[in-house]
């Protein structure tokens, strides 16, 4: 039970750090949208590319050995998840599109990868 506890711990951890760095990353970068007034595309960009930062970023800084690629994809998932409720707690309402489905395989596969590159970053360095 305690290697539970301490893997949700760790994935949790994960998930709520990508999700606020996706709020304050993609906070400033609205406001260069606002001044810039660029296309749908650049901003549906930058928020994807934010998104897979940080869901790459933060299971290889969290994340530890022991089954390290299903806490970096339930990570990642969970990162997203969270990401949508803020933004639709901040922004007023839900606003999915077939992108969403989408986005959760690619930030869990990116935070799995994350994750495996971390324990193996930290297997070499032990």
């Amino acid at each position: 039970m305690e290697g539970f506890k301490k893997a949700a711990w760790e994935t949790g951890k994960t998930a709520l750090c990508y999700a606020a760095f996706s709020l304050f990353a993609l906070a400033v970068i609205a406001a260069i949208v606002k001044a810039c007034a660029p296309s749908d595309t650049v901003i549906r960009v930058l928020n994807w590319s934010v998104k897979c930062i940080g869901a790459f970023v933060f299971p290889v800084l969290f994340i530890r050995k022991d089954r390290a690629l299903i806490k970096g994809i339930v990570s990642g998932v969970l990162g997203v998840i969270l990401t949508m409720f803020l933004f639709a707690a901040i922004g007023g309402g839900f606003h999915l599109t077939w992108f969403f489905p989408l986005e959760l395989l690619v930030c869990g596969a990116i935070g799995g990868a994350g994750a495996l590159l971390g324990a193996k970053l930290k297997k070499h360095s032990a």
